[in-house]
């Protein structure tokens, strides 16, 4: 839910109870705000206006129905009420709602397309609990253990 509010202690403070909003929205392009380029936001973003580029977040991607995303989009969920030209690399989940437009590839763990919706392009299931597409850290491989001869 968004907005939803959740007590949690953080080792890092001292073990301190601290109130923390879980997706809520952190960043907004407004209405008649256009944006060329690459956005990494560590939180959720909502787009009333227009993005051409690429979009990273760590959190969710709202796409309002004034709002036009000409980039390629990961996050953990996105959900699309407005049109996007690029592909989609969802963690969790990519929504299409009735006003929504996709036109390119998706790669998702789980996919709603709500009547109405158009999407235009291929899909690939996500497999178990892969690593958010935010995580730019390389996976450390273990050392190869030789045999004895």
């Amino acid at each position: 839910m968004l907005g939803r509010k959740e007590e949690v202690k953080r080792k890092d403070e001292g073990w301190k109870k601290e109130e923390v909003k879980r997706d809520k929205v952190e960043s907004v392009v407004g209405k008649g705000t256009k944006i060329e380029g690459k956005m990494h936001i560590p939180g959720s973003l909502r787009v009333e206006g227009r993005v051409e580029g690429e979009i990273k977040a760590g959190g969710d991607v709202f796409i309002g129905e004034e709002g036009l995303v000409v980039a390629n989009i990961q996050a953990r969920n996105v959900v699309i009420a407005g049109e996007v030209q690029g592909n989609v690399d969802s963690v969790e989940k990519l929504e299409i709602v009735p006003t929504g437009k996709l036109f390119g590839d998706i790669k998702i763990a789980k996919l709603i397309i709500e009547d109405g919706a158009t999407f235009k392009g291929k899909s690939e299931a996500r497999k178990g609990a892969e690593k958010t597409p935010t995580d730019d850290k390389p996976k450390e491989e273990k050392p190869k253990e030789e045999k004895p001869k």
